[in-house]
């Protein structure tokens, strides 16, 4: 029943799919499977996401990965594939490119398909500070390292804790090479505990000769330091892993906070030798704004927040920082940015007048007959022959982007949700809320695939190595499915159906009048 309900929907040419994808290999079967995450936001404007393939893959080679990705494209008979979000690996970027090849119809033949992961690109920017040696640090990681060693030395420094008088709900974390957040919770939890370094080295006389010195309070000061420089990064980071709501409108926002951050921090003395290799890794990315998502920027003007207002000072921001060296005058790089959001003003026209066609032919599809035709003003069939045919709803339709981008950007609201924006909104800007359901709904992580991995160990275990990959599929999916965090989708059609019937609406009125009636009996 719940895969016949998402067929229903992804199959459906007007709803536009987003996916995300990631690959995993089981340690128990020695196998590699791939998982495949669709995003959409339904009519009523709430958005979804569904696993939709668990599959395994044969190689992470290029044309392995988008055989698969066509093959589950296709088996769900989705129409409407709009984007792709995938960690940034050459790997990937081949795929897409065989991917865009065989889904026609996409804008501007798949040059924006492929949206790269932030949270991965923010991974790799901090990697590039952190490979840069700082002594303080070193000397904490190998301390923590040595005491996490060996479960005697773990005992020895809890008793360490007591001693010092320290207390902490958290105990020293380790280290993962690939993930620089275990660097900085490393960071954090020795630092939460730093008075208990110097009375563990009393208690295990092989600590310091191990290790070289022990943690001093002068360490503690540039660790702190570090963490602070870290902490943008880091609530960057669980900020763009989110997957249940609408953040890819924020885009253009967060990494020039990252920027911003980045600058405030390039000659400052305990950083200015890190600080320029991570500067590189951002600009490769995303210091140039040719080489970033059109949709990326048709989201910041589908923001009400935002708008062309806000899309100039990221135009402009973005020209500081690529020609800083070049000494380009204010008054130019104020007229290239404009001419900028001009353009893209343009691109997004472009992009509305296919969903304006598409309404259209809607509209004239669906044309009533002459019978049926409301009549405006029984006296005047000529007015009423106009209030009736496509002239008058497209004259309107054709200067709805137009408005919207025109009226002024709504005030900031800490608590404001777009999506309830755009569906409050709709009567107004019916076909540009359909395009900003369309565009919203990208992802800006590959956070919701990673994440069907951890359902994966559970089902995967030692005891299950003989599942089949069929079986482990069909659980990992109907577990999202039937999860109570996956929202129900509604089908409009049943229920303009139901709403039609008249006889079940009094029986459901009927119902609900004996209930109230059972519940005064039982209060007396």
């Amino acid at each position: 029943m719940e895969r016949q309900k998402l067929y229903k929907h992804l199959s459906n040419p007007k709803t536009a799919i987003h996916l995300t994808t990631d690959t995993w290999t089981s340690s128990c079967q020695k196998i590699n499977y791939m998982v495949v995450t669709a995003h959409f936001i339904t009519e009523d404007f709430v958005m979804h996401k569904r696993v939709v393939n668990f599959r395994e893959v044969d190689t992470h080679k290029a044309e392995d990965m988008a055989r698969e990705l066509l093959i589950c494209i296709n088996e769900w008979g989705m129409k409407n594939v709009m984007t792709m979000t995938v960690d940034n690996a050459k790997t990937n970027d081949a795929a897409i490119n065989i991917i865009v090849k065989e889904l026609p119809g996409i804008y501007e033949n798949g040059k924006h398909f492929h949206i790269r992961c932030m949270a991965h690109i923010i991974n790799l920017v901090v990697k590039m500070g952190l490979k840069h040696e700082v002594y303080q640090v070193k000397n904490l990681q190998d301390a923590v390292k040595y005491i996490r060693a060996s479960p005697q030395r773990i005992k020895t420094f809890k008793q360490a804790m007591k001693d010092a008088a320290v207390e902490s709900q958290r105990f020293l974390c380790g280290e993962t090479p690939t993930r620089w957040n275990s660097t900085f919770e490393l960071l954090r939890s020795a630092y939460d505990v730093k008075d208990s370094f110097l009375e563990y080295s009393h208690q295990d006389p092989m600590f310091q000769k191990t290790v070289g010195r022990v943690p001093s309070h002068s360490d503690f000061e540039m660790i702190k330091k570090m963490m602070e420089f870290l902490e943008k990064f880091k609530k960057k980071t669980k900020k763009v892993l989110c997957s249940t709501k609408p953040i890819f409108h924020t885009y253009t926002r967060e990494i020039l906070d990252i920027e911003q951050h980045l600058r405030k921090h390039e000659t400052h003395p305990d950083f200015m030798f890190m600080v320029p290799d991570m500067k590189d890794k951002y600009d490769k990315y995303w210091g140039n704004y040719d080489t970033i998502s059109d949709y990326v920027f048709f989201a910041t003007l589908l923001d009400p927040q935002c708008k062309s207002k806000f899309m100039k000072v990221v135009f402009t921001q973005m020209l500081k920082a690529k020609n800083k060296n070049k000494k380009m005058s204010a008054d130019e790089i104020e007229s290239k940015a404009r001419a900028k959001v001009i353009d893209i003003e343009c691109k997004l026209d472009k992009f509305f007048k296919t969903y304006l066609e598409r309404s259209n032919m809607t509209s004239s599809s669906q044309q009533e007959t002459p019978e049926e035709v409301v009549n405006f003003d029984d006296e005047n069939e000529f007015f009423g022959s106009y209030m009736t045919s496509g002239s008058f709803h497209s004259t309107s339709s054709e200067s709805q982007l137009q408005r919207y981008l025109n009226e002024d950007p709504i005030g900031f609201d800490k608590g404001y949700d777009i999506l309830t924006w755009w569906k409050n909104n709709a009567v107004r800007f019916s076909i540009v809320a359909r395009m900003a359901r369309d565009i919203l709904g990208m992802q800006i992580s590959t956070v919701a695939s990673e994440s069907t991995f951890s359902n994966g160990r559970r089902v995967i275990t030692d005891y299950r190595t003989n599942l089949s990959v069929v079986i482990v599929e069909a659980l990992i999916c109907t577990q999202d499915w039937l999860r109570k965090s996956s929202l129900p989708i509604y089908d409009y059609d049943e229920v303009q159906d139901v709403l039609a019937d008249d006889d079940l609406a009094i029986d459901i009125v009927d119902a609900i009048h004996n209930l109230k009636l059972t519940g005064k009996r039982s209060e007396n």
